[in-house]
């Protein structure tokens, strides 16, 4: 056992912690990084990246598929699923890459192995040929993130009933999948196995698809996927799966009790992610853990003084620039800078199936409950002539703004490229721009944001191309 004194350790080397550690080294301080598998935790390996690199993938082939539609002939496609997987795993083995060469820039040591907070400020490592070392430091962050979860009638044995990092090393393709729960990890691999030509079902326990998104995005995105072939199930849930065939047999019931059976070759579980906080020494130094997160302050200290948390093991969103926000506010403030602490309701979220979802506030229905007046704004991106142009005229924007003030209180937006988009809106929330001043911000012509300003002035009588 021997002992390294530094300013900061990360545990944890997602993009919460890998962000931290480089703000803090930015900021003088001596840091250090513990991670026990690939650098850029499960977003760069296992989640944000590869899984684009999937969705691009399916998207290409669908406009192969189509290419008639935009007067090119190509004779014969197919897809190439081993290259496919492995051109996603290119992709993340170069981003992880690129998280080495930023930890030697920013001068971070990297401590490989499992890591376990003690008290007293003090991590014990333990690497691969299972040597023990203790680092201390005068300040830990605590940012394991998270894993897939798991539901008692759906026991992942990554063989028949597989999470998400399995579904996408997948060895081949299937015939029949059925993808159980419709977030952001559901649809988006539901539209890369169906846009590939795998059968898809997906099973939702909820009363619609992406139930945390406005209802109005929901009920099209449920219209849009119908339309290209995918089997919607929703108000249901699953009670049991038999694997001991060839395949599998799904038993499900709706919401009057009705039960039914779906054969495919495979199930994906994506019904959420829980927290990793076990093994990892908080009971030993009495950090307070409560529902499965580790309760912090706004500023992410822990009732431990010295002991810090961010990311997927918090009870904010469990989203990659959530992480990344948090671990730089968290590191500014142990530095003795003054930053503000983060607004929760001005956090956009991003759903990568085609055509994208993005959104960021309150939805119409939240509004209202929490008693606002509200105007609202839809512009069609059927009205639009870039969206015409691209071929990509599904979806919308929508805007909805407290009618006594002119606050833009919440956008939801589906269509080709809104993850793009949506960081214009946060801009705008953050700066408190009125509607008004959103109708009379010029944006360029032709494109897709166009809509944005669009969707404003319906909401007051003024649009344009409608």
């Amino acid at each position: 056992m021997s002992s390294t004194k530094y300013d900061l350790i990360v545990l944890g080397s997602g993009p919460g912690g890998y962000v931290a550690a480089i703000r803090a080294s930015q900021l003088g301080l001596k840091t250090a990084i513990v991670e026990a598998a690939e650098l850029g935790g499960i977003c760069l390996n296992w989640g944000c990246i590869p899984t684009k690199a999937l969705i691009k993938s399916a998207q290409v082939f669908e406009y192969i598929n189509h290419s008639e539609d935009y007067g090119i002939k190509v004779k014969e496609a197919s897809v190439d699923f081993p290259n496919m997987i492995k051109r996603s795993r290119d992709v993340a083995a170069g981003m992880s890459k690129g998280v080495q060469f930023l930890m030697k820039k920013n001068k971070i040591d990297q401590l490989l192995g499992w890591g376990k907070v003690q008290a007293g400020k003090k991590i014990e490592v333990e690497d691969k040929d299972g040597k023990k070392t203790v680092y201390s430091a005068d300040h830990i962050i605590i940012a394991t993130g998270g894993r897939a979860r798991e539901l008692p009638a759906l026991k992942i044995d990554n063989e028949k009933i597989v999470g998400y990092r399995k579904a996408m090393t997948l060895d081949k393709k299937p015939e029949k999948m059925v993808v159980v729960g419709s977030g952001a990890i559901g649809v988006e691999f539901a539209y890369v196995y169906s846009a590939i030509g795998v059968e898809v079902t997906i099973v939702e326990f909820m009363d619609r698809i992406v139930p945390n998104e406005d209802e109005e995005v929901s009920k099209a995105l449920e219209k849009i996927y119908k339309k290209g072939g995918i089997k919607i199930m929703t108000s249901t849930e699953v009670t049991a799966v038999d694997t001991k065939g060839k395949g599998c047999k799904v038993t499900v019931k709706d919401k009057k009790g009705a039960e039914s059976v779906i054969e495919c070759d495979i199930v994906l579980s994506a019904v959420g992610v829980v927290s990793n906080v076990e093994n990892i020494g908080l009971e030993d130094v009495g950090i307070l853990v409560e529902k499965g997160k580790i309760k912090v302050d706004e500023f992410y200290k822990t009732n431990m003084p010295g002991y810090y948390a961010i990311g997927d093991v918090t009870t904010g969103p469990a989203l990659a620039h959530v992480a990344s926000a948090e671990g730089i506010i968290c590191v500014e403030k142990i530095a003795g800078h003054h930053p503000e602490p983060l607004d929760y309701n001005n956090i956009p979220g991003c759903t990568y199936c085609i055509p994208e979802i993005s959104s960021v506030g309150y939805t119409e229905a939240q509004a209202k409950d929490a008693g606002y007046d509200v105007k609202v704004g839809k512009f069609p991106f059927s009205a639009s002539g870039k969206a015409s142009a691209a071929g990509a005229k599904d979806g919308f924007v929508k805007l909805v703004f407290d009618a006594k003030y002119g606050e833009l209180l919440g956008a939801h937006m589906l269509g080709a490229n809104v993850t793009e988009m949506i960081a214009e809106i946060v801009a705008i929330r953050k700066l408190e721009t009125t509607g008004m001043e959103l109708i009379k911000t010029v944006h360029p012509h032709p494109t897709m944001s166009e809509a944005i300003m669009e969707a404003a002035a319906q909401a007051y009588g003024e649009v344009i191309h409608l």
